[in-house]
């Protein structure tokens, strides 16, 4: 079974780095344009989770891949922090810190996948990027708040008997 690719690269999204910077649903403000369809990046992310995380090797087809390969990284690590909350308010709190915490993006120290990722090529590209990463990790209602363990285990938050990662309200 192959991986998942991202279905959203359009001619006219533009670029940074060799990052496409793809519409989000959200309300924060920065250089993501708004989407109007159905589905965005975080909302393509979720759903291709499970399936993409199990690939040792990943065929990027396209500069929307890299976006969508970054919103994977930053769903593992919403897992990682939730797995040790023990009550949703422990969650949001974990949430809302992981949002606003100052990360490293493509070309400087830390970023884990340099080798695919162009560094920003000047001081305007390069907040352009963090821009649009803060606002795709800014706390949004469709990123997980609880999660479901991956290996399909109850969450231990809500309970919830899904088998992918799953938001609660």
């Amino acid at each position: 079974m192959p991986a998942y690719h991202s279905s959203l690269q359009e001619s006219d999204n533009r670029m940074v780095g060799n990052m496409s910077l793809l519409p989000l649903k959200t309300q924060f403000k920065g250089p993501a344009p708004k989407e109007t369809r159905e589905m965005d990046i975080i909302d393509e992310a979720i759903m291709y989770f499970k399936a993409n995380v199990f690939f040792k090797n990943y065929e990027i087809k396209n500069e929307a891949d890299r976006t969508l390969i970054y919103v994977t990284l930053y769903i593992t690590e919403c897992l990682k922090k939730l797995q040790k909350c023990t009550s949703k308010g422990q969650g949001e709190k974990e949430m809302y810190s992981l949002g606003i915490t100052n990360f490293p993006i493509p070309g400087e120290g830390g970023f884990p996948l340099n080798a695919m990722y162009a560094k920003p090529s000047g001081r305007a590209e390069e907040e352009m990027m963090r821009g649009y990463l803060c606002a795709v990790c800014r706390h949004d209602e469709r990123l997980p708040v609880c999660c479901v363990d991956m290996r399909g285990y109850l969450c231990t938050v809500c309970k919830h008997d899904e088998r992918l990662p799953v938001y609660c309200v």
